[in-house]
Order: structure tokens, then sequence, then C-alpha cells
């Protein structure tokens, strides 16, 4: 766990699950996973979870749980926006059903805390809450965490859903908003806060039927290969999230950003309005073309997190 972390929507970080697999297209440049390959690799939380492949580390598909970092967010009395599994899947087929249940016992002692659950995997995410004894299941591990460390084996634990975990999922571009959507909504209709990381962003997507999320949370892709967005892209979900009423927060343009972000030099904006090839060198900017946009590659802190000039930072009331 780490009480700090870089991430612009979250407090701090809590990795009981590490390790992962190549779910869908968004996960190429996973930062998890290459900071696994590299600079954690011999960590116990890491170590064997990736293999070395051409284009640099990839996660084996294993997965960890983590336990000596069960109860770490018990010890935090003051209040933090935590996301679970930063470095991994709580919903990846390799975490058994009984492991997640403690998990959220530990979350359902913990009210001071907001956990924000991401997963790429939301059906079966939506068959662990199908089960009808889970909450009784769930029940009795709070019972018995809570017995340990109090001594009283009675709680206060409300139960199913819980108001201070946030079910989100993970979305790229439209094919993985259709295979995503359906469960997601169901466990909004049971009465969870839902909501989607539309990061990074890979193709556009059509956010209708999306009514019933709380939150989103938008970004294009950052490192040395990533992928450029187009500007549109973020404005159709901007827009969306006003009309429908949810909190939206633009978390980066990422490695590429819109040409207006880049400084007016006549010569530049000459080249911009070029169409003769897809992408082209001017000083040390690496210019880009997509669906008509012209977008530059600047490095995630000099593109920055302003959308139409605009900084979007909204959470779930």
């Amino acid at each position: 766990m780490s009480e700090k972390t870089p991430i612009e929507w979250t407090d701090a970080t809590w990795n009981i699950i590490t390790g992962c697999d190549i779910e869908s297209p968004g996960c190429r440049d996973c930062y998890a996973m290459k900071l696994a390959g590299t600079r954690l690799r011999n960590h116990w939380s890491r170590i064997n979870l990736t293999k070395m492949s051409a284009a640099g580390p990839v996660w084996t598909g294993e997965v960890r749980f983590n336990e000596p970092w069960l109860n770490q967010p018990m010890d935090w009395t003051r209040s933090r926006m935590i996301f679970v599994c930063a470095h991994g899947d709580l919903f990846h087929p390799g975490v058994p059903f009984e492991t997640i249940d403690r998990i959220f016992a530990v979350m359902a002692l913990c009210p001071q805390h907001k956990f924000q659950v991401l997963t790429k995997r939301t059906a079966r995410m939506a068959e662990y809450f199908a089960n009808p004894i889970r909450e009784a299941l769930i029940g009795q591990q709070v019972g018995q965490l809570h017995l340990q460390r109090t001594g009283d084996p009675v709680s206060q634990w409300s139960g199913l859903p819980m108001p201070n975990v946030w079910l989100g999922t993970s979305v790229e571009n439209q094919r993985y908003a259709d295979v995503r959507r359906a469960p997601l909504a169901a466990l909004a209709d049971a009465g969870w806060l839902t909501w989607a990381s539309y990061e990074p962003a890979l193709g556009p997507v059509d956010w209708s039927d999306w009514e019933f999320l709380r939150w989103m949370v938008a970004g294009g892709e950052s490192g040395a290969t990533a992928r450029p967005p187009h500007p549109d892209w973020f404005r159709a979900a901007r827009d969306f999230c006003a009309t429908a009423e949810v909190a939206f927060l633009f978390k980066q343009w990422g490695e590429w950003a819109p040409v207006d972000v880049v400084d007016s030099d006549p010569e530049c904006a000459e080249i911009f309005k070029d169409d003769g090839t897809e992408e082209q060198l001017f000083g040390r900017l690496t210019l880009s073309r997509i669906g008509g946009a012209h977008v530059a590659k600047l490095g995630k802190k000099d593109a920055g997190r302003l959308l139409d000039g605009v900084e979007h930072n909204e959470f779930p009331q």
C-alpha cells in the first residue's frame, strides 16, 4: 500500500492483489505491468508475475494475494480515497471469491474511507454479487475480523451495497464499452455507486445508456509508445456527463495533446495545416493526424489537464 500516489483521482493505493494478464488493447502499455517487470521485479509481491518479451515485461497471468497488507486500511484513521488493486484486478479469474470476501470485509470495517474498485472484468464482478448468500459470506468475514481486532463479535456493518465502495470499469473504445456496460448497469440498479475510467481512450464511445454512472474519469495514454487520442472523444465524454449529471474528471491528455496547446509560431502553424503525411517532425515535436485533428507529442507534464481551457475535477457526491 502507498499512502501517497501521483494518480490525480485518488489519495492512496491498496495493492492487496498484484498480477494480471492482457485482457484488451488498453492493457498494452500497462504501467503496473512494466513496474512489476523492472523496478519492482525483486519485490516479494511482484516476483515472477511478469516475463520478458520483445516489447518488454508482460504479465504471466499469475495473480498474488498479498495477505500481509490485508488489514492496512484499518490502521488509517484519517479519511482517504483508496484505489483498490492499482497493480492488479480484484475480479481476475485467479482471485477466489473467498479471498474477495475477506477484502470486502476490510472495506466494510473502514467506513472512514472511500474504496475505488476498477476492473475490466465486469461480468465476473456481477457474478460475485449475484450469489444470494454473498452478503452473509462477507458478514461472516466482517464478524471474524472485528472479533480479532477488538474482542467484540458485533460490528456496525449494515450489509450490501456498501456506500463507501465505488465499483467501476475501464473502457478504452466502443467494443469494450459494449462488453462491460450491462454487468455494471446491473450493479448500479442494485444500489452500488458505479463509475467508468475512460483511460487510455483509444477510440470514440457512444455513452448513451450509461446514465447510471455516478462518475467518469477520462484521459489519454502516456509513455514512449502512447497512442494519440482525438480531442473530440473527450469532449463527447464531457458533454455526456454534463447532460446526464455524472461527475466528470479529466485526468490528463497523456503523451499527446491538441495543437492549440502548442505555441502559435507561424511556421509551426503551417505544418499543422499540412495534409500530406501522417506524422511529421517540427523542431523537437512529433506531430500526428488522427481523424482530421492534429495532435503533438508533448509529454504528460507539458500536455497538462485542460480540456478546452477548463480543468475538470469533479467527484461523485
